[in-house]
């Protein structure tokens, strides 16, 4: 018998990996994580996301080693990685979690599916969230979600444990290879960030990678700060620790999906009526639900990634990109300062919550009139937890172009009267308004020329000043939006819409499905993780 190999793509954890517990059943396995030039070669690709792989991946490989293993990271495309494999030491068959990543990834899963038919390799590939692959009929999909994150985990075999096979001698590491020391996995033997044509630039003080990083996060969560999450998911103060900061670890799957609805659902059950954790982590779990059911629509519609998914709003922003908008806004320099400051804050930490991420889609697509997909890629390079399948359907719906969602508009000065009423965010995260005097705070740039510079401030350049005036471009924007979504034509293609992604959370007669389908999503946008 040879042996099977178990691709590490976005699962960088031994708990509950449906694939490593299949192939470890059946035989000897060799383990390996696949560094990708093509894939790191993408727009949406940042260097935090491959430090952040590194460093779980490193992770991984020391827990293997207590079973007497090791993860071997190697570098080059994926067909042709698996093909210097199988002509060294022929594979019986490939073992991974089934990925919806972005297109890239898609493309490169067909070529290792071709990959393997033509070779006689069987390809078993196990549902990493609550995502099912050629779904039909999506009134089946809550159904199949429950049942996944229901089912038992997944456990190597015991007393056993794991039969390890040796990498191929031909492809053991020598000297002046890019292969990993044997014993460790080196982040200075791996290709370099910028050796991969990624940015230099990485958030200082992002969320480290890892198993143990994962686990301490939750754990604090579900014990403490889960009684903040009510309430304090959409302040830019309180979210940063009152969001549970999964995110990262779900989508490089150093925790399973189902191994945290699980432990939630326990830490509910254990808590009395009335503690705000409870109430807290229930709403948690609704989020949890939302954010496969998201990954499902990319799932089933992978060119959602690049085109509107109601293709009768094609046309509506192509045209009339403003380059100077979009730099002003990637620089933090829109001139409205919660917006600033969010952008200054991503910058720094990698992280934002849901709703100033909203917000700042919002800001982009409606005042500053910018299309999804040029923001879409910088905003997937700025969050460390960027997940495909969330992420374009954000995009898409805040941007107004799923033509099945109410439109939704973020006005900054209103959400930073909301949300920042003393300015301790914005002056948090941009020094310059720390001399702007409370009265001007939510809009500095009417501040009278005399009062700037009494502050030491000067309007345009210590402050930005607005691209836009906001009100009128609002209005306008919204117009447009309105207008298009009024023809018969946008109109009649709506229902087909919500017959391939409308929730169905809430069930309801046919007659009445698209509206309360459209409804029950524009409810459940926060989904800050």
């Amino acid at each position: 018998m040879g042996y099977g190999l178990v691709w590490f793509k976005r699962d960088f954890r031994l708990a509950d990996h449906g694939a490593l517990a299949a192939a470890a059943r059946r035989g000897p396995v060799l383990c390996v994580a696949i560094v990708e030039p093509a894939l790191w070669a993408q727009a949406d690709a940042a260097r935090q996301h491959y430090e952040f792989m590194l460093e779980s991946a490193r992770a991984l490989h020391a827990e293997m080693q207590r079973l007497g293993g090791r993860l071997h990271l190697l570098v080059g495309e994926a067909v042709a990685v698996l093909d210097r494999l199988h002509a060294e030491a022929p594979l019986d068959a490939l073992y991974s979690h089934e990925e919806t990543g972005n297109g890239a990834s898609y493309a490169r899963d067909r070529a290792v599916a071709a990959w393997c038919r033509a070779r006689g390799v069987r390809w078993h590939e196990v549902a990493q969230f609550g995502v099912v692959r050629r779904l039909d009929d999506r009134d089946r999909w809550q159904a199949a979600w429950e049942a996944h994150v229901a089912a038992p985990q997944a456990v190597l075999p015991e007393p056993a444990g794991v039969c390890f096979a040796a990498l191929p001698a031909a492809l053991q590491p020598g000297e002046g290879t890019s292969w990993p020391a044997p014993g460790a996995i080196v982040a200075a033997r791996a290709p370099a960030a910028v050796a991969l044509g990624l940015d230099a630039f990485q958030p200082p003080a992002r969320q480290r990678g890892g198993r143990r990083a994962a686990l301490a996060v939750l754990q604090d969560f579900l014990d403490v700060r889960s009684g903040q999450y009510r309430g304090g998911i959409s302040s830019p103060l309180k979210a940063p620790t009152a969001c549970s900061r999964l995110s990262p670890y779900l989508a490089w799957g150093c925790l399973s999906l189902r191994e945290v609805v699980q432990a939630t659902r326990a830490r509910v059950a254990a808590l009395p009526e009335g503690d705000r954790r409870r109430a807290g982590l229930s709403a948690f779990l609704s989020r949890l639900y939302w954010h496969c059911h998201f990954i499902q629509k990319l799932e089933r519609e992978p060119a959602l990634e690049f085109r509107n998914l109601h293709r009768g709003y094609d046309g509506l922003r192509e045209d009339a990109w403003n380059p100077a908008h979009f730099d002003a806004l990637v620089a933090g320099r829109t001139g409205w300062p919660l917006v600033d400051a969010c952008v200054a804050m991503l910058r720094e930490t990698g992280w934002i919550n849901f709703r100033m991420r909203a917000m700042l889609v919002s800001v982009a697509a409606y005042p500053l009139w910018l299309h999804w997909r040029e923001v879409g890629l910088w905003l997937a390079r700025a969050f460390l937890d960027y997940e495909p399948g969330i992420h374009w359907s954000q995009l898409q719906m805040q941007s107004g172009t799923t033509g099945i969602n109410t439109t939704r508009v973020y006005n900054p000065i209103k959400q930073a009267r909301d949300h920042d009423p003393q300015g301790v965010f914005v002056r948090r995260w941009l020094p310059a308004l720390r001399r702007v005097p409370d009265a001007w705070l939510f809009e500095p740039w009417r501040m009278p020329a005399e009062v700037a510079a009494r502050h030491g401030l000067r309007l345009g350049e210590d402050i930005a000043l607005p691209l836009v005036e906001l009100e009128r471009a609002t209005r306008e924007a919204k117009a447009r939006v309105h207008a298009l979504r009024a023809q018969p034509e946008v109109r009649a293609a709506k229902a087909a819409i919500v017959e391939r992604h409308g929730s169905r959370k809430r069930p309801e007669g046919r007659r009445r499905k698209a509206a309360a389908s459209a409804a029950a999503e524009a409810a459940q946008l926060d989904l800050g993780f």
